[in-house]
């Protein structure tokens, strides 16, 4: 039998974000989610080893390498649309928890209990920090459309910024101040 699970992950590049939105460059779930996996680790090393937290910075990283894996399925639904009432948004996460139940029978059996808790986000912290990374990713992305002069996500730059604010979280925290201002730098002065 041929297992379609990592087939269907390869595929994840071909799913555009940001899809109602004027952008000087596209990106896919795929770049996505390894830069959510880049930013979740660092989250979680920060607050385990900075912080002296509990944090397990691997498991971070894994979930969030598969955190948008529904989207294969399904497709990206553009924020308005699915955070629009509580009504849609409880519908579309019943929507993903489907998906994410049909990806994992698509492994092997014998793998899909490790795969169950990063697809399903079951274990509570972890879920904390992906999705601390993952709006700190769309600030990101918000950041680098405004350094190409593009003022098209001006609104979702504030608006992001403030809900990052507003997740009070001390690893989020010490990034934004530690780390963000270095996304708004050219490559010369990065260097």
């Amino acid at each position: 039998m041929q297992h379609r699970f990592y087939a269907l992950i390869s595929r994840m590049r071909y799913i555009g974000r940001w899809g109602l939105m004027r952008n000087t460059f596209q990106e896919n779930i795929q770049e996505h989610s390894h830069m959510v996996a880049v930013l979740a680790h660092a989250l979680a090393l920060i607050r385990r080893d900075i912080l002296g937290l509990d944090a397990d910075p691997d498991r971070c990283a894994s979930a969030a390498l598969l955190h948008d894996a529904s989207e294969i399925l399904t497709g990206d639904l553009p924020t308005p649309i699915k955070y629009y009432n509580p009504e849609i948004k409880a519908a579309y996460k019943q929507v993903e928890k489907i998906s994410c139940q049909k990806l994992l029978a698509m492994l092997p059996e014998q793998l899909q209990a490790s795969y169950e808790p990063l697809l399903m986000e079951s274990d509570p912290e972890v879920a904390v920090i992906v999705k601390e990374a993952d709006k700190l990713s769309a600030y990101i992305k918000c950041i680098e459309e405004s350094k190409a002069g593009n003022t098209e996500f001006d609104s979702a730059a504030q608006q992001t910024y403030a809900a990052l604010r507003e997740m009070n979280r001390p690893e989020l925290e010490w990034f934004m101040d530690h780390c963000l201002d270095a996304f708004r730098l050219n490559l010369d002065e990065l260097e």
